[in-house]
């Protein structure tokens, strides 16, 4: 693979590259380049999360990177995930590993580290205070975001102030040359590239993703203020989230948990923005099949596979695609893709069922 089809598969789908022409220098200086991804341990893992970011990450690997997953223990404790309880935290991250294995996450490229494990080196915390010394209190608050914490919050721990310029450290002492996150982390990254100028420290480059929309479509919003920018902040609001009732679909849902909730989700006829199931097409099922099947009567059609995600948008837009046909369709790629992590825990069910017991007694 040369460094152009390495470049194309790292950038697809992204929103934002910072910057293309750093990335660029970089494939061409670096065969096994380091990238990272972080991830609170929060609960259960979404497709948002798990097929979203981890295709992103699946694609960093094909690309020649080395990749590490942070498991954020100190982060979601910091943040007040699961009640602070770092049991039950490293419960939900060692199920998020299994998840991520059992999509092709593993191997000699990828490696799994906890956030306790980095946060034990002085050296880390002389990289925090650093990078804490080099920017405002104020510069610290708009990035509470990240920890999904609105711009407006009125009751601000103290300790939370500490989160930003841990998530920037962590790129830091983990040496890594490219940070990837969702669109929603971008101020943290910002932050970190900015101190790294003052510090005299070599720039990360970034990779944001986009956030995929949940099930109950753009009205349905977590409430709060994330961004200044309003199109941004009114995206981070509508994200697929579990805290939204009937919002998202869990990695480990059954084909029949799974259509049911496409069966639910908002999908106007010929609406092609804000739709969260051409979203999940776009974002999911293009990347990962390269196409999507549509199984129908000849009444209606007959049966049609599309090849581009453009293809499909052109045809719902014009109403030659009726809404419960590509739900069906989208469904039915999903249980596909989301195949091997379902055999993964009928074979090894442990982690799985602790995880669906901690939800239940919280």
């Amino acid at each position: 693979m040369d460094v152009a089809e390495r470049f194309q598969l790292v950038a697809r789908g992204a929103l934002e590259v910072v910057t293309k022409a750093e990335l660029e220098e970089l494939l061409e200086a670096e065969a096994s380049p380091h990238a990272y991804w972080g991830f609170e341990c929060s609960g259960p893992m979404h497709i948002g999360m798990g097929l979203v970011c981890g295709q992103k990450m699946l694609d960093l690997v094909r690309a020649g990177f080395k990749l590490t997953i942070l498991l954020a223990d100190w982060h979601s404790w910091i943040n007040n995930k699961l009640g602070g309880d770092m049991e039950a935290i490293r419960l939900v991250g060692r199920y998020f590993k299994e998840c991520f294995q059992a999509l092709g996450l593993r191997g000699p490229r990828v490696r799994y580290v906890w956030a306790s494990e980095v946060v034990s080196d002085a050296e880390y915390w002389r990289k925090v205070i650093a990078i804490a010394k080099s920017i405002t209190l104020k510069r610290v608050r708009r990035a509470l975001p990240i920890m999904g914490r609105s711009l407006d919050a009125a009751d601000v721990e103290a300790a939370w102030l500490f989160y930003p310029c841990m998530q920037a450290a962590d790129i830091f002492q983990l040496e890594v040359d490219v940070a990837c996150a969702g669109i929603d982390q971008r101020k943290v990254h910002m932050l970190a590239r900015d101190a790294a100028e003052k510090l005299g420290w070599r720039k990360p480059i970034c990779l944001h993703v986009p956030l995929l929309m949940g099930l109950s479509g753009p009205g349905a919003s977590i409430e709060g203020v994330f961004d200044e920018d309003e199109r941004l902040n009114k995206r981070i609001r509508s994200k697929m989230s579990k805290s939204v009732p009937g919002g998202c679909i869990y990695v480990h849902d059954g084909p029949d948990e799974i259509r049911a909730k496409i069966r639910r989700a908002y999908c106007p006829a010929r609406q092609a923005k804000d739709n969260p199931v051409l979203e999940i097409a776009k974002l999911i099922v293009f990347p990962a099949l390269g196409h999507l099947d549509v199984e129908r009567p000849e009444k209606y059609g007959g049966p049609v596979s599309y090849n581009s995600y453009d293809e499909l948008e052109r045809d719902f837009a014009a109403g030659s695609l009726h809404p419960l046909d590509l739900k069906n369709a989208v469904a039915e790629a999903l249980i596909e893709i989301l195949k091997p992590i379902r055999e993964h825990f009928a074979k090894e069910p442990e982690t799985l069922m602790a995880v669906r017991e901690l939800e239940l007694t919280r």
